[in-house]
């Protein structure tokens, strides 16, 4: 199949885009969001060797793709004698690979998207294999995969319907870019629709990675000590908040303090980079609060504590009671998964903007499991629902959601690898 005009018209544009990407690189580590130590990889450079024997390439966006890629390395690598060789995206992401990915693994940076970068960072890690979550899907990355015939696969692919949209729209390009993968596993129905109707060919709907990923729970003698720590105060989460949120659930937090005491806000930003902006909007509001990126637990008079690190969230879920998961307050976001919180016991509010989540956040809703608050003070009232009631509709919900995508996905990994002559 002939290269789309869209897509010449893309690698061409991005050929010459050099000068600009590099600013745009170096603009972006000085607010925090690029590794200024690791810039190079971006370009497709890497200082580390290409681990002798089966390399397997596994590619995911941010946080919660990260998540499934663990899961997966971690599962293949008790059945297989693969190499693995992880990229994502961003700083919050690596920090997690760093910590928790296996011994034998590699992490990277993906390259940008530019031919060069690509083709540099494919000619020196020559994978023999390539996995992809989700949805980041970089053109100039699968044209290349496509040209070098490396057998790939799209694993729990989600996407919202706007984005399905868009892609209908260019259905040429859509069909050439997704022709570089030999299976594509659909984490809900209306993706594997979708995707249906765009290949003209039936996409396979496995179900979501996310609801067999097991959670290794909160540290007990560190959730214990903690919340010996905080007394008997009533603590609710604002989980993985993006700016324009932080304003809203602080205001939710004193006008429930205002009607029911002296409860603990913990607020999470999805991005701990943004800890330093959010102190200060603590501030301007004449509260006190507590950072845990200092290492500060809080007094009893504090009312908010600062959760600016990562790789904590589990922790978080187990104190509150009850956890307001943001990215949902302002359209475009999309929301954030809930599933962490009803594995934690922690009861589910969300705000109305959930268009990522929509399968799962329709099983809460159908279960009883979930409230939805449109701005401060419905979130206020939500904290006074009954916690264990929500807690019970929503682990309904995931027995209803939950199936064998997990082995299904790693067949077709693994079928991969035994092709003739690999």
């Amino acid at each position: 199949m002939r290269l789309p005009v869209a897509l010449r018209l893309y690698r061409w544009l991005t050929a010459f885009s050099a000068p600009l990407s590099g600013w745009l690189l170096s603009r972006r580590a000085s607010r925090g969001k690029e590794d200024r130590q690791r810039l190079s990889e971006r370009f497709g450079r890497s200082s580390t060797k290409r681990p002798a024997g089966t390399l397997l390439w596994l590619h995911g966006a941010s946080v919660g793709e990260s998540l499934i890629l663990l899961e997966l390395v971690r599962r293949l690598s008790e059945t297989t004698g693969w190499r693995f060789l992880v990229t994502t995206g961003t700083t919050t992401s690596a920090g997690l690979m760093q910590r928790e990915l296996p011994d034998g693994a590699i992490h990277q940076f993906v390259p940008i998207d530019r031919p060069a970068c690509v083709k540099r960072f494919l000619d020196h890690w020559q994978p023999d294999a390539a996995v992809f979550v989700e949805s980041e899907l970089w053109p100039n990355l699968l044209i290349e995969i496509r040209r070098r015939a490396i057998p790939a696969t799209l694993v729990n692919a989600r996407m919202n319907a706007k984005s399905l949209d868009s892609w209908r729209k260019r259905r040429s390009s859509a069909r050439y870019l997704l022709a570089a993968f030999r299976w594509i596993g659909a984490a809900d129905q209306r993706t594997a629709a979708g995707l249906s109707a765009i290949l003209g060919e039936t996409v396979a709907h496995p179900g979501n990675l996310k609801l067999q990923i097991g959670s290794s729970g909160a540290q007990p003698d560190n959730l214990s000590a903690l919340v010996e720590a905080l007394g008997n105060r009533q603590i609710w989460l604002a989980a993985s908040t993006h700016d324009g949120e932080d304003e809203i659930v602080l205001e939710a937090a004193r006008n429930f303090r205002e009607a029911h005491g002296n409860a603990l806000l913990i607020l999470a930003p999805r991005h701990p980079e943004r800890g330093d902006d959010i102190a200060r909007l603590i501030t301007s509001r004449g509260e006190t609060f507590a950072r845990r990126s200092n290492g500060e637990i809080p007094a009893p008079d504090d009312q908010v504590w600062l959760a600016d690190t990562l790789g904590e969230m589990e922790l978080w879920y187990g104190l509150a009671a009850t956890s307001f998961i943001a990215g949902s307050l302002i359209d475009g976001i999309g929301g954030h998964n809930p599933i962490e919180a009803t594995r934690a016991g922690s009861a589910v509010v969300t705000g109305p903007f959930t268009a990522s989540f929509d399968d799962i956040y329709t099983a809460y809703r159908e279960n009883g499991g979930v409230m939805i608050a449109q701005n401060a003070d419905h979130i206020a009232e939500a904290l006074v629902s009954d916690s264990q009631t929500l807690v019970a509709g929503a682990r309904a919900a995931l027995a209803q959601l939950t199936s064998g995508a997990m082995e299904e996905t790693l067949t077709a990994i693994e079928a991969l690898l035994v092709e003739p002559g690999k």
